[in-house]
């Protein structure tokens, strides 16, 4: 029961966080929307920041192992690896599109919650990427380039769908939240893969080029 008091508090917060903003949102508002009082935030969590971090944190959890899932693949090649730790964290964003929404605009905020994650978080998720490129780079699998300014595309790449969901809706006519949404997403991360970042073309891959257009 106390475990799902503080999913309850999680779960509010984000709803909350996301549609009223850090600041327009009380400790009163999380607790009135979980069905809880303001004591249960302050006992799990201290206050409305240590609820934020505590947000900052499972995700980044989450996100470093999808990161991991793919880099693991390392062995079969870099291409399959890249390909695997992009497709991992968009299942996991779309998932978590509430979640991820909120991520992703509050590490735009220079904070010290957010250089302290950046310093963990981030800093690894950059040795991994920088490893998969390292190795196509080697391997001859990848055109030599620059990995921070491939890093810096393919992070484009994952968060653009979540950066302004009404953009999406009202301009560009897309349904982020529909399934058929993000399969074909990964389809296209998968195609910049293939065709930015690789040396050449297998007819596989122009077949799977052919089929997302």
């Amino acid at each position: 029961m106390k475990e799902n008091a503080k999913v309850a508090i999680i779960d509010a917060a984000i709803y909350l966080f996301n549609h009223k903003g850090f600041n327009g949102t009380s400790v009163r508002d999380i607790a009135n929307k979980a069905k809880t009082n303001v004591a249960n935030i302050s006992y799990y969590f201290g206050n409305k920041n240590g609820l934020l971090e505590q947000c900052l944190t499972e995700y980044y959890e989450a996100y470093i192992q999808e990161i991991e899932k793919g880099y693991n693949l390392l062995d079969r090649g870099a291409t399959q690896s890249l390909k695997a730790v992009a497709e991992n964290i968009l299942y996991f964003q779309f998932e978590n599109v509430q979640l991820t929404r909120l991520i992703i605009r509050e590490m735009s905020i220079d904070s010290q919650m957010v250089r302290e994650i950046m310093s963990t978080y981030l800093t690894k998720e950059k040795y991994y990427l920088n490893k998969i490129f390292e190795q196509g780079f080697k391997t001859k699998e990848f055109y030599l380039n620059t990995a921070s300014y491939l890093i810096l595309q393919w992070k484009s790449l994952l968060t653009m769908p979540f950066l302004n969901s009404h953009y999406l809706t009202e301009v560009l006519y897309l349904v982020p939240h529909e399934s058929y949404f993000v399969e074909k997403y990964v389809r296209e991360t998968h195609a910049w893969v293939d065709h930015i970042v690789c040396r050449k073309e297998s007819k596989e891959q122009q077949v799977t080029l052919l089929n997302v257009l």
